[in-house]
């Protein structure tokens, strides 16, 4: 499989969870896409670019399960996520609720708008490994209150790789009239996804990284109770453009100024590539690679691993690592093996986390126990 891809074959490659790989075929109906743009400019941004992007969202909302007038495509979730910050409004005394799990740069994004709009961020604490997902449940519930106006939570956390029960979640929050944003950002292409039946107010998710479409190609979905809400932070021609688009709320989103949306274009490429492939079957095969390495670690390491069931994790594990380990064993690791792996402090805790897709096989996985034997012996 790894035939299939732009990757260095010299390369073992077992970080898919940070920026995705992107097969060759897609990656060439990505450049395709480029160079109808630049063999006749005006004609695609005025004609060509419109039928298509509106051909991505409804291939990805068929994939995602959603209709595709109810999503907008961004680069990454990063920025879907700020396009939702700066248009609720919230004040001061109310609370958006959050687990201690969440991605940096949006915990960094909420805290600086807290800061702005005197709102408090409270970031609950959720004891692992986790007993059971009612246990989750009632840890992450006990930081409602009466002041609770959000909840922002990740359904597969980029720190962890552990996969949250977020349609609980959102169902016991629409009970209570919480508005519910969910970060999938590791979730298209590598678990299901149905977002009618999740339930959830807002839902981003990249697809360049599971998915395997170009960098660049992520998307936001948003209730259509809600778009009317949702503004723009960067206001172009909207309904004065060249392609209003079948709502206000696509008139107000899908152009921006000039750039190139050729990533966007690919998703539907990216998505054929995938059921060409057999994806959820592939899938098993990848998480029993997860698996067997995540035991392989609990040996090396002795410690133990963060969770208690397989049903938690997908095809990317996080792994604690004991105190005498230090950072620099991650360019020790590619410097001398030519691993690319992730090892990162979390919460005053060290982990390596490792990933696995349709190129990976067993002897890359061999081929990290065998090199983290031999660089533990120095240490």
């Amino acid at each position: 499989m790894k035939d299939l891809f732009l990757l260095d074959h010299n390369i073992t490659y077992l970080n898919h969870g940070s920026y995705g790989a992107c097969p060759t075929v897609v990656f060439e109906n990505y450049q395709n896409w480029q160079r109808k743009l630049e063999e006749g400019p005006v004609l695609f941004m005025t004609k060509i670019l419109w039928e298509n992007l509106k051909i991505s969202r409804d291939v990805l909302g068929e994939f995602i399960g959603c209709d595709g007038g109810d999503l907008l495509l961004f680069p990454n979730p990063t920025t879907a996520v700020n396009n939702i910050i700066e248009n609720l409004n919230l004040s001061e005394g109310d609370e958006l609720l959050m687990t201690q799990h969440e991605y940096g740069a949006l915990v960094r994004a909420w805290s600086r708008s807290s800061m702005k709009n005197k709102f408090s961020v409270v970031q609950q604490h959720i004891d692992l490994p986790f007993n059971s997902k009612n246990d989750f449940i009632d840890q992450f519930l006990a930081g409602i209150t009466k002041n609770t106006k959000v909840i922002f939570i990740s359904q597969i956390t980029s720190q962890t790789g552990l996969i949250f029960p977020v349609k609980e979640i959102c169902d016991y929050a629409h009970q209570k009239g919480i508005i519910t944003i969910v970060d999938g950002a590791h979730v298209p292409g590598h678990i299901d996804l149905d977002l009618v039946e999740l339930g959830c107010d807002y839902y981003t998710g990249a697809c360049h990284k599971w998915m395997c479409a170009p960098k660049g190609s992520s998307f936001l979905f948003v209730k259509k109770s809600l778009q009317a809400h949702l503004q723009p932070q960067i206001m172009s021609w909207g309904e004065e453009g060249e392609d209003p688009g079948p709502s206000q709320f696509l008139m107000d989103f899908q152009w921006q100024g000039t750039k190139d949306m050729s990533a966007f274009l690919s998703i539907p490429s990216a998505i054929n590539f995938l059921e060409d492939n057999d994806w959820r079957e592939k899938r098993k095969i990848s998480k029993n690679l997860i698996l067997e390495v995540s035991d392989n670690l609990k040996d090396i390491f002795e410690t133990d691993s963060l969770f208690l069931h397989e049903d938690w994790i997908g095809q990317m594990v996080s792994h604690p690592l004991p105190s005498n380990i230090t950072i620099d064993l991650k360019e020790r690791l590619w410097e001398d093996f030519m691993i690319e792996v992730p090892i990162f402090e979390w919460n005053k805790q060290k982990y390596i986390r490792v990933s696995a897709h349709f190129y990976n096989q067993a002897n890359d996985m061999e081929n990290l126990v065998n090199a983290l034997k031999l660089s533990l012996i120095h240490i």
